[in-house]
């Protein structure tokens, strides 16, 4: 495809041309990561003490595994999106199916969770309304994604990731500075405070359950999910987009202290009386308040907001990359360019109004916003991640097995958070289906898990093997000598050395949180 000077070109559009370097992709993955659901989330999480939802933050193995284990299948495919590997590896109703989970997963994980943090962030920043807040940024981040596409987004994400690292880590510092340190705080807090592994039987956070299920979760968003994916589909080639992605699991291993540790700041000057917040997802913007100098405030202020709308300008630009090339071009394949761009725009319309109608019903779901984020992906997550994994690593699974395995985790979820609304607004109070509703998340996801692959195994042995022709060069072992070859020319002994050193990092920072 030549690359036309116009954004009226879909590839252009949506995927930024295909000529992006590793610095870019990297940034922009981790840009589209770190939304404010993160800074208002994880501080939250930090201050409300659940600290072993850390572990979700240190998936930056997951990403490199992205680019090791997917990417070349990926981009071998020559897709655009996810849903349409999993055509070319099974067959059309499972583009179709992914699609609109997709979409659906979007408008109650992405578009609803940014929405509400970036009211929160901006109604405390300028002493505004919610709503109002709320509002504001939907607006202005729609203009600006409805008029430039992926580009527009590519490269604004890059900027503002930097922006908020930096600001994020002034406050650490300064925050550090203001407890008397690391150790002063520690002692404040018990040790089994800092403790990411609790006891298997812990009510909230049993060990096994969070190790499967996040890992589950995170193969799904890191190697699987059209939002993060894209970025590393915009590169130049193969090499550039193993790079961003490692690159991207570097920076991946900051949150941690960037925007956890605030929150455990903010909680010992709660304690201590020298800070006031109510709910614990106010503690970052409360402790930026207090903390830094103003002006030093207004340029963190400026990239939170920005990483908000970044956050939201990479969904928009999702939604309307799935509904236009995966529902809309499907079923009208001769649509104009131009026209699918315009479809698209309206397509990112309504998937804000949905979500801004979703946040009220999410408010009732759980407390703390970085656990609502988890605890829906948990229900959206497995059985997407088995079909993915299956089709990359068993030939054997055909596209019965794979469907039937998306239909039946997707009403599995559906059903979860329907009878958790329900169980929490007291309309169900005992039985089946409220122990069903109030389930822990973890154990739900394992459940959910064990199920999808069951399901996929099972039915795939009723139906005949998918041919050979059908498989070649999708999973792994119906690579061909020169497709081995043409991956091992992509990277050299830099990116293994670099991809070591992050795992020997993330695997540190797990031992070192033990509450001992």
């Amino acid at each position: 495809m030549g690359h036309s000077p116009k954004t009226e070109n879909t590839e252009d559009y949506f995927l930024a041309g295909r000529n992006i370097g590793w610095f870019v992709v990297g940034s922009s993955i981790f840009a589209s990561n770190i939304g404010s659901e993160h800074v208002v989330g994880l501080a939250g999480t930090g201050a409300a003490g659940k600290f072993p939802l850390i572990i979700y933050e240190l998936h930056a193995w997951l990403v490199l595994m992205m680019g090791w284990v997917f990417l070349p299948f990926y981009a071998r495919s020559g897709v655009f999106t996810m849903p349409e590997f999993l055509e070319k590896r099974f067959d059309s109703r499972s583009r179709r199916f992914l699609s609109v989970i997709s979409l659906v997963a979007y408008i109650i994980t992405k578009v609803s969770v940014t929405i509400y943090a970036g009211g929160i962030v901006v109604a405390a920043l300028l002493g505004i309304e919610f709503w109002t807040g709320a509002l504001a940024t939907v607006i202005l981040t729609g203009l600006y994604t409805v008029l430039g596409g992926m580009r527009a987004v590519v490269y604004t994400e890059a900027l503002q990731a930097m922006v908020l690292v930096l600001g994020a880590a002034t406050l650490t510092f300064m925050g550090l500075n203001a407890v008397g340190g690391w150790q002063s705080m520690k002692t404040e807090l018990s040790p089994q405070f800092f403790n990411m592994w609790r006891s298997a039987s812990d009510p909230e956070f049993p060990w096994p359950s969070l190790f499967i299920t996040s890992t589950v979760v995170g193969i799904w968003y890191w190697c699987t999910d059209q939002y993060i994916v894209q970025r590393a589909l915009a590169a130049k080639d193969l090499k550039e987009g193993r790079r961003g992605t490692i690159f991207g699991a570097l920076l991946k291993l900051m949150p941690v202290f960037l925007f956890l540790i605030p929150g455990v700041i903010a909680l010992v000057l709660k304690q201590r009386g020298e800070l006031h917040w109510e709910k614990s997802d106010e503690a970052f913007a409360t402790l930026m308040t207090a903390i830094l100098p103003s002006g030093m405030r207004g340029l963190v202020a400026a990239g939170l907001l920005a990483a908000l709308m970044s956050s939201l300008a990479s969904v928009f630009n999702s939604c309307s990359t799935l509904f236009t090339i995966d529902i809309y071009k499907k079923k009208y394949p001769d649509t104009p360019e131009k026209k699918l761009v315009n479809i698209g725009r309206i397509a990112t319309f309504v998937v804000v109004i949905a979500g801004i109608i979703w946040i009220p019903i999410m408010a009732n779901i759980s407390g703390v916003l970085y656990e609502y984020l988890q605890s829906v992906q948990a229900y959206i997550a497995p059985p997407i991640t088995v079909v993915f994994l299956l089709g990359i690593f068993v030939p054997r699974i055909n596209s019965n097995g794979a469907y039937a395995t998306l239909v039946v985790g997707f009403i599995l979820g559906g059903i979860r958070i329907a009878l958790e609304v329900f169980s929490k607004n007291g309309t169900i109070s005992e039985g089946f289906f409220y122990n069903l509703g109030m389930m822990n998340f973890l154990h739900f996801g394992v459940i959910s898990l064990v199920l999808s692959l069951a399901t996929a195994i099972i039915v795939s042995m009723f139906y005949p093997a998918p041919t050979s022709e059908k498989v070649a060069g999708l999973t792994y072992s119906t690579l061909t000598p020169a497709q081995i070859r043409e991956n091992k020319n992509s990277y050299n002994w830099v990116d293994i050395a670099s991809s070591i050193f992050i795992l020997t990092i993330v695997i540190f920072v797990m031992i070192y949180f033990n509450g001992k």
